[in-house]
């Protein structure tokens, strides 16, 4: 048995289905591997099909490529000292599984399979996948090593088994997407593991943007006495090579390599603006189109843009009409001017006028409301698409959690577009990222430092300007209020009676929850956006359309709320 063992970590942003893409990035890894003089090589859970190919695994031939990419890049280690751990689909005796293939000198020498498969919240493996059996640690350079996949280190029972059994090193790959203190949620869970079982756990875990999961990276290593010795970079690609050493405690780091983490106020911006520059780019556009009203949502929208792929990518367009103030005029070409973005003001006044007038003699005796007020907002969402298609700009849309929640968008209209960055943020989560990033600038954001969105939009009450004078306010409670009461709502999923308790009006809850329930059929068509807490409207939060069951459990009348409250499990 080699006392030393030199391990690479290749934290990479492959692109589901990709396969040769993903082949090429894999070649690439090995032969850093081999210039750095490793003895392993590990990537993340299912590196070669990207993470997670959902029915693209009920396709035979993606399958069948899917081996073959796999074969072709254990093949890649003839004539290297490097042990090759690739996490990949394997077919045998007609069943799948999410496996890991060893691979030394050109040939592979073991295969080990998943034993736990996720079937809660976004991933649901046992669809597609058989468990496998319990596994038996791999023998490398004559150190026993375990290969827990992902799920399996939520359960005790596989890494014990995996020491039982020998293993003295524990490698796990992962595809784990980003949401709030998951960074944290991760590292409890590692240590609990290490305390367990007294061997370090060296955790990898993918990057990138893959529809509406962001993989924020950020692998790491434990040793025994909850030492952090690893720590890679989060939200970008890493190579993380380390060197560990058997002593007579076991095997043990030879020099800590720890990265700073971005902050609790980072994260949030980091995530939506990787989210945004991988669905752009690897669904082949180039650039992006969104309208800027000189509003909060539509500034921070603008910003991440930048943020995202550089101003010369970013093309905004104010669509005023007559109930347009000047400071929204005013504050969005100032918004522009200080990302350094294409601004064209494009007027929708004639063509609502005409619609109107269209519809003038089958509207006659009725009052303006609502309808007038949406024909603007169409009319902005056909403008939006116009300039899309002419220039291939991808339309971005800038509706948030708040409003999407109570359905306080118009489907057709600003909910145009083909992804929405702020689709899982609340809107006072909205302000204190826009007052984040007037501070701050990350190293890989692209966008100007300094001030990028005015501070007059910051401090102004938010209007859709549908009507004279208008604010959200008129409609909705007061953000903070609203925001307290959807977290409550769709986060922790309490009831109205539970809610009332705490404080809320009952009135206004009912309401909410009202408006929660009957816009279920706007957001089913929204667009998709950055995945950003556990409970996502659309991915992270599946409720039915039609729907009879109301929550009336704020009534004098009601039973006493259960006892017992189930959650899904990580």
């Amino acid at each position: 048995m080699t006392n030393r063992l030199r391990i690479a970590l290749a934290q990479l942003n492959p692109k589901v289905g990709a396969l040769v893409a993903n082949l090429a990035l894999g070649r690439t890894a090995l032969a850093d591997a081999v210039a750095a003089k490793a003895d392993i090589l590990l990537f993340s859970e299912l590196f070669l099909t990207g993470y997670f190919p959902e029915d693209l695994l009920f396709k035979p031939q993606f399958v069948a490529d899917a081996m073959a990419a796999a074969e072709a890049l254990c093949a890649a280690t003839a004539g290297t000292e490097v042990s090759l751990i690739l996490p990949t689909l394997w077919l045998e005796a007609g069943k799948l599984y999410n496996a890991v293939l060893l691979a030394e000198a050109g040939e592979i020498v073991a295969r080990r399979y998943k034993r736990e498969l996720p079937n809660d919240d976004v991933f649901f493996e046992k669809r597609y996948f058989t468990p496998g059996p319990l596994a038996e640690p791999l023998s490398i350079k004559g150190v026993s090593i375990g290969v827990p996949i992902c799920e399996d280190i939520w359960h005790a029972e596989v890494c014990s088994h995996l020491v039982d059994q020998g293993a003295r090193i524990l490698l796990c790959p992962n595809g784990s997407p980003y949401w709030k203190n998951k960074q944290d949620t991760r590292k409890k869970l590692v240590k609990a593991r290490v305390r367990e079982d007294n061997v370090p756990l060296l955790y990898l875990n993918q990057v990138g943007g893959q529809d509406e999961l962001v993989y924020d990276g950020a692998s790491f290593a434990i040793e025994p006495g909850d030492r952090l010795v690893l720590q890679s970079k989060s939200f970008e690609t890493d190579f993380i090579v380390t060197d560990w050493q058997h002593t007579d405690n076991g095997w043990r780091c030879v020099k800590e390599d720890v990265e700073t983490l971005p902050s609790i106020d980072e994260t949030p911006w980091r995530a939506c603006v990787l989210g945004l520059r991988d669905y752009v780019q690897k669904n082949g556009f180039k650039s992006v189109v969104l309208g800027l009203s000189g509003g909060i949502d539509s500034a921070v929208v603008a910003a991440m843009a930048v943020d995202a792929l550089g101003a010369d990518k970013v093309h905004c367009l104010m669509l005023p009409y007559r109930y347009t103030s000047k400071e929204s005029l005013t504050d969005a070409l100032d918004c522009a001017a200080k990302l350094g973005v294409r601004y064209d003001v494009v007027s929708i006044g004639s063509p609502v006028d005409a619609v109107k007038t269209e519809l003038s003699g089958l509207f006659h005796g009725f009052k303006e409301d609502l309808t007038e007020e949406n024909m603007q907002s169409r009319m902005r969402g056909l403008m939006l698409m116009a300039v899309s298609n002419k220039f291939g700009h991808l339309l971005i849309t800038t509706g948030n959690k708040s409003e999407m929640s109570v359905g306080y968008a118009t489907i057709y209209g600003d909910m145009n577009g083909g992804f929405n960055p702020l689709k899982d943020l609340l809107k006072m989560q909205v302000y204190r990222l826009a007052d984040w990033r007037n501070k701050h600038l990350p190293g890989d954001c692209l966008g100007p430092a300094g001030v990028v969105i005015p501070q007059a939009i910051i401090d102004k009450a938010p209007s859709a300007e549908l009507r004279p004078n208008q604010t959200d306010q008129d409609s909705l409670p007061p953000y903070p209020v609203l925001d307290a009461i959807l977290e409550m709502l769709v986060e922790e999923e309490l009831s109205i009676r539970e809610i009332v308790i705490k404080g809320y009006d009952l009135a206004t809850v009912k309401r909410i929850e009202h408006l929660l329930s009957i816009a279920e059929f706007k957001r089913r068509q929204a667009a998709p956006g950055v995945k950003m807490t556990k409970k996502a409207l659309g991915l992270g939060r599946k409720y039915p359309i039609t729907n009879g069951y109301r929550d009336d459990s704020g009534t004098t009348k009601d039973p006493a709320p259960p006892a017992i409250r189930h959650h899904g499990v990580e």
